[in-house]
């Protein structure tokens, strides 16, 4: 407690229990920094093995990606086969029922006693107007998948900026190599010491002796 303090308290004016709510608070809180320190340093990146190689699994993602799509497409564009031969074979269908429509309406006008062309006429009638709810219902159908296949473009996009992603991390990894490399082979250069003195936490720590032998083996 400084002298400032002291003059305080002896006045009444210093609220001890504030000081210690605030030095709590400050505690707490360069705790709560240091739990964060320590779970950024906790992150540690893994290590540099094939199935770790980023731009390798990006590679995969984009070409198992496009193989999927075209496999998709080409579903899409079988279906839209099938929707087209099908509303062919409802417009014979409907041609035909307002063939029999027409045949039964007139017999039904030039024989009003037989019941059976009233109904047929009627039957060839309901065909029809089944029939068009069928192209309509293909046409719907038709309609979407063209609306899918739109949608599928998005894997497109998406694609093309993975594969910049992967150009600008290969643009890096050749201008990093290019920024560390050294004149002399790496097989040439004398090998480093793991510890030298100065270093805590291990006993392992090189001698003078052989701090000199080194020095010596640069001078050759």
């Amino acid at each position: 407690m400084t002298q400032e303090e002291l003059d305080a308290l002896m006045a009444g004016d210093l609220d001890l229990e504030a000081e210690d709510l605030t030095s709590e608070e400050q505690a707490d809180e360069a705790g709560s920094m240091a739990q964060e320190d320590d779970e950024e340093e906790a992150i540690i990146p893994p290590p540099a093995t094939k199935e770790h190689r980023v731009v390798h699994q990006l590679d995969d993602v984009t070409r198992d990606s496009e193989e999927k799509a075209s496999e998709i497409f080409d579903a899409l564009d079988a279906v839209m086969n099938d929707i087209e031969g099908t509303l062919s074979s409802v417009e014979r269908i409907q041609v035909i029922a307002e063939g029999f429509e027409e045949l039964f309406s007139t017999l039904k006008r030039k024989f009003p006693n037989i019941e059976r062309f009233e109904s047929a006429a009627n039957e060839a009638s309901e065909l029809r107007t089944i029939s068009d709810e069928i192209t309509e219902m293909l046409q719907s159908a038709n309609d979407q998948i063209l609306g899918a296949m739109d949608t599928m473009q998005y894997q497109d996009i998406h694609r093309q900026k993975i594969e910049r992603v992967i150009n600008i991390m290969r643009a890096l990894s050749r201008y990093m190599s290019a920024l560390f490399e050294g004149s002399i082979d790496d097989e040439k250069r004398v090998k480093s010491a793991r510890h030298i003195e100065g270093d805590t936490g291990t006993e392992d720590v090189i001698s003078n002796d052989d701090i000199e032998a080194l020095i010596a083996q640069f001078g050759k």
